[in-house]
């Protein structure tokens, strides 16, 4: 039986509303609760409001009581967009591209992905579980309470389908809901170097049917190099088929239409987007689809950064995540998201804050049970230790998270 929780006396309660995407201007609205109170039950938000207007209505002695005075209430963070489980790590390569080496010269010398691959081979199940338990528990120190993970350094079907088994077998045991993707499709291996057309058949053919039933998701590094769009639609109709929902890695590195096949195919998401164009904004704002921005990897790769405010003003629904893996990304630091979406990418603090609630649900396909401090949603939601939700930008790069609630049990206490 979970314990019933009663919040009162919050300086402030900061939350969008409803169970689907926010698009364009609706991303700057947010529901402000002055002294706020909140009421959860059995795992899921009972009640929410002022604290005057609670008190009247519950009694504290039947609660486990929290006074968040002079402190603010967010959703619990979803961090849309992760490869958190893998063996080994790159700080090589990152000493490399520090030196002016950049990622895809870092990749011809054998780096890359396919320096990940190897070490995830090698990696034993029961270690990369330990390894992602470690990692999930770092995150949610951040307030992260919902994380989406992608497999992709296999690039083979035993080990894709150890990467997906180690994130099953942690959504089971662990508190954090995680959100599995397949990923097969992340680089060719170098036995397949000439014979591209030949592993995306075998994707198609040999692997997708044996693990869709372990995946929510695909996604495709849909790339110059990598994966062309007409492979990418080839590996994601056939991921559709067999009734798994559709992500890209898209228009990263050159424009290559990856946010228009985004559209065309109704993918949830599409993520990266720092050379979209103008035609694959409309298209992912005209068919619904979220777009997900990765600024730490734009700040580690010192890359332009995605056109976040343009898209908003276009009338997009941005996602935030971290874009966490061994190679070009190596954080799972919130504060740094944040500091880097207002500061250099020109998002609102609302709107940042929108983007990995609400919105990186939505990339999910969850906002009709996380993102939100909605009444009968999950009760996920972060206390921060200032009065304010405009302080996580503000003091830059620090975690002020205090306390996380995730399903109505307290999981950190920062």
């Amino acid at each position: 039986m979970k314990k019933s929780i009663f919040i009162i006396n919050a300086s402030q309660i900061a939350s969008s509303k409803g169970a689907k995407a926010r698009f364009g201007e609706e991303m700057k609205e947010l529901q402000i609760i002055e002294d706020g109170a909140v009421v959860i039950e059995e795992g899921i938000i009972k009640a929410i409001g002022t604290t005057e207007e609670l008190l009247s209505k519950y009694s504290k002695e039947d609660y486990e009581v929290i006074d968040a005075k002079g402190k603010t209430i967010l959703p619990g963070f979803v961090d849309s967009h992760t490869h958190f489980i893998f063996g080994g790590y790159r700080a090589e390569e990152f000493s490399w591209r520090l030196n002016g080496v950049s990622y895809m010269e870092i990749m011809e010398r054998g780096g890359g992905i396919i320096n990940t691959v190897r070490s995830t081979k090698e990696t034993p199940l029961e270690e990369l579980i330990e390894l992602g338990r470690k990692r999930l528990d770092s995150m949610m120190k951040f307030g992260v309470t919902t994380v989406e993970g992608k497999s992709g350094y296999g690039l083979d079907l035993d080990t894709e389908v150890k990467q997906l088994e180690a994130m099953r077998r942690l959504s089971s045991d662990h508190p954090m809901d995680i959100v599995s993707t397949f990923l097969g499709a992340h680089a060719v291996p170098k036995e397949y170097k000439g014979k591209e057309e030949e592993y995306v058949s075998f994707i198609i053919d040999e692997v997708l049917p044996k693990v869709n039933n372990l995946a929510e998701f695909c996604d495709v590094f849909c790339e110059k190099n990598v994966f062309s769009v007409e492979q990418s639609r080839r590996i994601l109709l056939k991921a559709k088929e067999l009734g798994m929902k559709l992500k890209l890695h898209a228009d990263e590195i050159v424009q290559l239409g990856g946010a228009e096949l985004a559209g065309e195919l109704g993918a949830t998401s599409a993520d990266h987007l720092l050379q979209a164009s103008d035609k694959g904004i409309e298209s992912m704002r005209e068919n619904d689809v979220i777009a997900t921005l990765l600024p730490c990897t734009a700040f580690s790769l010192r890359e332009s950064y995605a056109r976040g405010r343009e898209m908003i003003d276009r009338g997009c629904a941005v996602a935030l995540a971290t874009d966490f893996n061994p190679g070009s990304c190596f954080t799972y630091s919130i504060p740094l998201l944040f500091a880097l979406a207002c500061i250099e990418m020109r998002l609102t603090i609302e709107e940042a804050i929108t983007a990995l609630t609400i919105n990186g649900a939505a990339a999910l396909g969850k906002a009709h049970e996380i993102g939100t401090l909605d009444i009968g949603k999950k009760a996920d939601l972060v206390i921060l230790s200032y009065p304010s939700y405009k302080y996580i930008p503000y003091h830059v790069g620090i975690n002020i998270v205090e306390k996380v609630i995730k399903n109505g049990e307290i999981v950190v206490n920062n």
